[in-house]
């Protein structure tokens, strides 16, 4: 009837865009509170390392040394990455690109 998928609605993007916008004052706020017992750039790299544990579950060790050692501009950018992430291949592949 209607070549349209869900993910093209207007009502689909909206709900994405504000679930983004939560995920990241989310990821502020406990990085925020992170930064303050750790360094900066080592409290974002575990911040990151959490949000993806929890979207995709435990991450492998070597996952999460490449991850921390990552320079804060390219943690910031993994932070908002992995909000488009649908599965732990679209990480990895991001982690190569870098």
């Amino acid at each position: 009837m209607f070549d349209i998928t869900l993910q093209e609605t207007r009502v689909y993007q909206e709900i994405k865009e504000e679930g983004r916008e939560l995920g990241l004052e989310e990821g502020r706020e406990l990085g925020l509170e992170e930064g303050r017992e750790l360094g900066l750039e080592e409290a974002t790299a575990k911040l990151v390392v959490r949000l993806l544990t929890k979207r995709f579950g435990e991450l492998s060790e070597e996952i999460r040394l490449q991850i921390s050692s990552l320079p804060m501009p390219v943690l910031e950018n993994l932070s908002e990455a992995l909000l488009d992430f649908s599965s732990l291949a679209d990480l990895q592949a991001w982690l190569q690109a870098q």
